[in-house]
């Protein structure tokens, strides 16, 4: 799959899960599990409850996803 075919949508961080994993509402009013890229975990930037935050999905599942910017 290529890096055209993903889905940007933004959302806040509603609860944080253990290993990096978060369940994010986005603005459609969807929850989406999520989990962080490896560019935020390289540069250890902190994702916290209620970060606004920009999520990938994939066009094959709408509830998994990928955070791939946290929002000043």
């Amino acid at each position: 799959m290529a890096a055209d075919d993903l889905i940007p949508v933004e959302g806040v961080v509603t609860e944080v899960f253990a290993g990096g994993a978060f369940l994010v509402a986005t603005e459609a009013g969807t929850n989406v599990h999520a989990h962080l890229s490896g560019k935020l975990r390289k540069h250890r930037i902190r994702v916290v409850l209620g970060d606004k935050v920009t999520v990938e999905l994939t066009p094959y599942d709408l509830t998994k996803g990928r955070i791939t910017y946290r929002h000043k």
